[in-house]
């Protein structure tokens, strides 16, 4: 247990050493803070601080690390899976992210019907766009309530529709609000079409990604779980005095290692080759 906490402290102050050394280092830091944030947004926890986030990572850390050592009396086999445990939480954030923008993209083609129904029926765009807080869908009503309540308060459109951007964080909503903000800027009688246009191509598109996705899963749950297979030997092994002293020697350390390298490797290398293109926000 001492030489983990060791670990850990030294890994902590050679942080800290690097971060005052560095010049470089507070752009980086700065742009990874943000990139981080984003994430989080995106993932519907805008309430959680890329600091948080890191926190929570140490502690699964700490945590797995504990419970390895006290079930294995192994430092080799608990540092790797304390590595393991550091990275769920981050994960986590990007599953929540994927499944949030999957069910924003199903869901942004009844938002744009509901729109053109509202202008067809005589509403102006900052109040069609009001009342899809109140009949629009239920996961995004409250982003378009405080959408109505900063416009009525301020008067103000374009700001009014900067600030529901950075709420939905959604790459298809920058495109959906982005084109609201030209309709209006320009005018002209053609927004029912362009709305109906819009939400044609939505639908094409939500459709098509989504057959995409359900022939990739089975490849991609395979490949996850060719790389967790040696892991579960791992521990199953683990219960093996001899097995446990062999990992401990300077030759077995450096075999986890490898293995560890060789399998996030593998599963980087897998997910760039089989991940289908995804959208980013260039609309902000």
């Amino acid at each position: 247990m001492g030489a983990v906490v060791g670990l850990f402290g030294g890994l902590g102050l050679l942080l800290i050493w690097q971060g005052f050394t560095s010049p470089a280092r507070p752009a980086r830091t700065r742009r990874f803070a943000e990139h981080t944030r984003e994430q989080l947004a995106q993932a519907g926890l805008s309430n959680i601080s890329p600091a948080q986030l890191l926190a929570s990572q140490l502690v699964c850390a700490l945590l797995a690390a504990t419970a390895t050592l006290v079930l294995t009396q192994s430092i080799s086999v608990s540092v790797i899976f304390a590595l393991f445990a550091a990275a769920v939480p981050r994960l986590l954030v990007t599953r929540l992210r994927r499944k949030r923008q999957a069910d924003l993209r199903e869901l942004w083609p009844e938002v744009v019907d509901n729109l053109t129904s509202g202008v067809r029926a005589g509403l102006s765009l900052p109040e069609a766009l009001t009342a899809i807080g109140a009949r629009g869908p239920e996961a995004m009503r409250e982003a378009f309530r405080r959408f109505g309540s900063d416009y009525r308060t301020t008067g103000h459109f374009n700001d009014s529709l900067n600030r529901l951007k950075a709420a939905l964080a959604d790459p298809v909503g920058d495109r959906v609000c982005e084109s609201l903000r030209v309709a209006r800027e320009v005018g002209g009688t053609d927004l029912g079409r362009l709305l109906t246009t819009l939400s044609s191509f939505l639908r094409d598109d939500a459709r098509t990604r989504a057959e995409l996705m359900a022939r990739q899963s089975w490849s991609v749950n395979a490949a996850r779980m060719a790389v967790c297979a040696p892991w579960l030997v791992l521990v199953l092994l683990a219960t093996q005095n001899e097995t446990l002293d062999a990992y401990d020697t300077p030759t077995g350390t450096a075999i986890l290692l490898v293995g560890a390298a060789l399998s996030i490797g593998a599963y980087r290398l897998m997910l760039r080759i089989g991940r289908l293109p995804e959208d980013r926000r260039v609309l902000r």
